[in-house]
């Protein structure tokens, strides 16, 4: 049996659709539906919270996940990523107000607000610039208009939130989508079921 953490949403959503295309399974998750753990012929899938996937990876309880390349960076666990889905698409981006444009980069003690701290210090670290991170949990657009920090960091979509507030994405630190991921050992101990689902998926990216 393969164990797949996924989180509930479009994601999974998206991720049942192609495993079903593929005929290993047909599972259709409804909006009143709680179910954390749901078991279909060869497979069980786990559904946590997107930043939890990489964690049931790592730790072996899951030998599959599903996660976004934005959460893979900022977790940093020992998984292996297998493929880009190519769904999901967004930037990680570095956000200022419009009329300070990349003003940021001359700010010898950087103020950054960010859900993501440890991309943001990465970041910033190789940029060879001194910042402060403050981590939000939150719309993380509130600090620079409120004086809480010189820039963000975030991720970008459409860029309609940024707009609506005073904001424009200056820099993009990483190109970012959802990818399959595995548990080190178990792509060992069963890399033949791996290998079927991963070209499976693969043959589905390429038809699209």
């Amino acid at each position: 049996m393969l164990t797949f953490a996924l989180s509930k949403g479009r994601l999974a959503d998206k991720i049942f659709k192609m495993l079903k295309e593929l005929n290993l399974c047909d599972i259709k998750i409804l909006d009143d539906d709680r179910r954390l753990i749901i078991e279909q012929g060869n497979f069980r899938f786990f559904l946590a919270k997107p930043s939890d996937v990489p964690t049931f990876v790592d730790n072996g309880v899951a030998d599959l996940g599903v996660v976004g390349k934005d959460t893979i960076i900022e977790e940093k666990r020992d998984i292996a990523e297998l493929l880009d889905l190519g769904f999901g698409k967004c930037r990680m981006c570095v956000c200022a107000p419009k009329e300070d444009g990349d003003k940021y980069k001359n700010i010898v003690n950087l103020r950054v607000a960010t859900k993501y701290p440890n991309i943001a210090k990465a970041y910033f670290d190789s940029m060879g610039q001194n910042t402060t991170i403050i981590k939000l949990n939150g719309s993380v657009e509130l600090a620079p208009i409120t004086g809480l920090s010189d820039c963000i960091v975030d991720i970008v979509e459409s860029g309609r939130t940024l707009k609506e507030n005073g904001l424009e994405d200056v820099t993009t630190i990483h190109d970012l989508s959802a990818r399959l991921v595995a548990n080190p050992a178990s792509l060992k101990t069963k890399y033949d079921e791996i290998s079927s689902v991963v070209e499976g998926f693969r043959t589905l990216l390429k038809e699209k």
